[in-house]
């Protein structure tokens, strides 16, 4: 039996990426996950990109999968009734991943006001609304895991001086959106806390890319598999032990001393061990 055997997950923005990783991991582990886009046939079956790629690998691994469709950046998109949608289908929601985000860097004064609504409408609107719809069932079952995606460029920037990076010079928009996320995650913690709900951000450290061969972990962005194994800790985890956090993936992975898979659950993922992550990587170095 794997870790999350039995439970049902709804992982938002799973066509590719970090979405299509964890929602990957989770099906090894034995959750029936439900998947979201725009387009519930979007894209080839062979093509690993698209959303029918992550179903039909779910699928040949010996996964339930099911895609729902839903604009996320749309308030009339689909959102609303979309946790009852999947517990129609799967059963009762036990995991929600909102990993779905909309970002890019520019100045202020360059922001246009619809993309400042769309923005806020995927990164902050659409958790906060699956959040509430999913809720109340887990209350009822006092069980629960909520994951929501952030990013280090929620983090206010340090200066004067300022680095010349564009999340400290461009992210206005994109960081507050985030920066609001995490918050609101906080305050639902302490919320959900006595009815033995989890509820934590996970943001990568500090890029991610899909590739199989990294040169070395002191230089290379982090891969999806160390995101997916991080996720999954966060989806089976006592509240007890693990809410209220912004964690970060790696260093998440080291506090745990958490044996980094393959998304198939089984292979080791080579060069992405606890011990092998320089501690030079970890924004959150563990004690000592």
């Amino acid at each position: 039996m794997g870790d999350a055997e039995g439970r049902v997950a709804l992982v938002t923005g799973a066509s590719r990426g970090i979405g299509a990783a964890i929602a990957i991991r989770l099906a090894a582990e034995g959750a029936a996950v439900a998947l979201t886009a725009q387009a519930v046939h979007e894209g080839d079956p062979r093509d690993p990109g698209s959303l029918a790629g992550v179903l039909a690998r779910i699928a040949d691994a010996g996964g339930t999968a099911i895609a729902l469709a839903a604009d996320l950046s749309r308030p009339d998109g689909g959102r609303e009734g979309l946790v009852a949608a999947v517990e129609r289908r799967l059963g009762p929601l036990d995991i929600l991943v909102n990993n779905a985000g909309m970002g890019g860097y520019m100045p202020f004064l360059d922001i246009a006001d619809q993309r400042i609504d769309t923005v806020f409408e995927v990164n902050l609107r659409t958790p906060w609304e699956l959040c509430r719809q999913a809720l109340p069932g887990m209350r009822a079952r006092r069980r629960g895991w909520i994951i929501n995606i952030g990013s280090a460029a929620a983090e206010a920037p340090a200066g004067p001086p300022y680095r010349s990076t564009l999340p400290d010079l461009q992210g206005s928009l994109y960081g507050s959106s985030k920066a609001a996320l995490h918050r609101l995650t906080m305050s639902l913690a302490a919320e959900a806390y006595a009815d033995g709900i989890a509820v934590n951000v996970l943001a990568p450290d500090p890029a991610v890319r899909n590739r199989d061969d990294w040169p070395s972990p002191d230089t290379s962005p982090e891969p999806v598999e160390t995101m997916a194994e991080a996720a999954l800790a966060l989806a089976t985890c006592s509240p007890d032990e693990l809410t209220g956090r912004v964690a970060y993936s790696l260093s998440l992975l080291v506090e745990l001393d958490r044996p980094v898979h393959g998304l198939d659950g089984v292979t080791e993922f080579a060069g992405w061990q606890p011990h092998e992550i320089p501690r030079s990587r970890l924004r959150q170095p563990p004690a000592g």
